[in-house]
């Protein structure tokens, strides 16, 4: 149960990003190269990303990989 709290936490994490800079989730995924349902799934903690992905992803949002996790506890 621990685990998926931390990507719940990553999941809330990303929505900051994400809607601070105006971007829908299908936005997001374009920037990416994933798809919008990805982006829906690493949100709600329902994925689990490699760490590739969690550096496309903050590629995308245009942020470090530090200022992505340092939310989470």
């Amino acid at each position: 149960m621990k685990n998926k709290n931390y990507l719940i936490q990553l999941g809330i994490e990303i929505k900051k990003h994400r809607l601070a800079q105006n971007l829908s989730q299908e936005e997001l995924a374009s920037k990416c190269g994933f798809d919008r349902t990805y982006i829906s799934m690493l949100e709600r903690g329902a994925r689990n990303p490699s760490i590739l992905n969690l550096l496309k992803l903050c590629n995308g949002l245009e942020i470090k990989i530090d200022e992505l996790v340092k939310g989470i506890n």
